[in-house]
């Protein structure tokens, strides 16, 4: 077999053991999916009619939230996911079977290919059970054409592969899954001083640069202009930068920390 045939024989492995391990233990992702449903439902039916108002005028309802909230969630929920990835990963290094995978005839990378794929695979399934969610609770995206589902969902896979990336370079960092779970907690953070909640224009002048200049806020943009057939100005081009960069990072980052020799 070539050595292409056997990085894609091993990595297939490798997505088989971690999508069997999310199948066997699904608290986790469990766990962190709750977040961005509960945050949906209590701003849209507890601050819904408030946030509308605020945000729309005096005119608008809380279907205007609506759609203004959840290209925001779709985005926290990979976020959420990916944390799972990073505590996977420390789990991986900490209880010895990295050492063992070492030692067998496999494809170095195709660990860390079995995580990233598996990860992202199960941060689209999420998006698809938070989007369903939205649109039990009345979002809709009439608006927007065929082209721009497909840069929708397209956007959506390649945030989620940055993220992952990251994520598993948390992981390899981390002495064990507590540590890596908090040390990835960013990826939840983030989310929370965006625009995901409020326009960055109706925050304090000191804090807008904050928020309008880290990668969540233009990929929300961006989604938010895609899914209601809004316009993204310069958002699109930031959002896709922000996340070639960050992919880019964590796969060097990643790849590095997993290619030193264990201590």
């Amino acid at each position: 077999m070539s050595s292409l045939s056997l990085a894609l024989r091993d990595s297939s492995t490798m997505l088989r053991r971690n999508l069997l391990h999310a199948r066997r233990y699904p608290s986790l992702t469990l766990n962190l999916l709750l977040t961005p449903i509960m945050l949906l439902l209590l701003f849209v039916y507890v601050f819904g009619d408030t946030m509308s108002a605020g945000i729309g005028g005096s005119g608008a309802d809380r279907a205007d939230y609506i759609a203004y909230l959840v290209p925001g969630l779709l985005l926290m929920t990979i976020g959420s996911t990916t944390i799972g990835t990073a505590v996977s990963v420390a789990n991986d290094m900490t209880e010895g079977i990295i050492a063992r995978f070492r030692t067998m005839a496999i494809h170095r990378g195709s660990v860390l290919v079995g995580h990233v794929v598996g990860s992202v695979l199960q941060s689209v399934a999420s998006v698809l059970l938070v989007g369903a969610v939205g649109a039990a609770i009345g979002f809709r995206s009439t608006d927007a054409t065929p082209l721009e589902w497909l840069a929708a969902f397209g956007l959506l896979v390649l945030f989620a592969l940055a993220l992952t990336w990251i994520a598993v370079g948390m992981g390899l960092v981390s002495p064990n899954a507590e540590a890596a779970s908090n040390n990835a907690m960013p990826l939840i953070f983030l989310p929370l001083i965006s625009s995901a909640f409020v326009p960055v224009d109706a925050m304090p002048g000191w804090f807008q640069p904050i928020a309008a200049y880290q990668p969540f806020t233009p990929a929300i943009e961006t989604l938010r202009g895609l899914l209601l057939g809004t316009e993204i100005g310069h958002n699109g081009w930031l959002a896709t930068a922000w996340c070639l960069g960050l992919a880019v990072l964590g796969y060097l980052w990643s790849t590095s920390k997993f290619d030193e020799d264990p201590k």
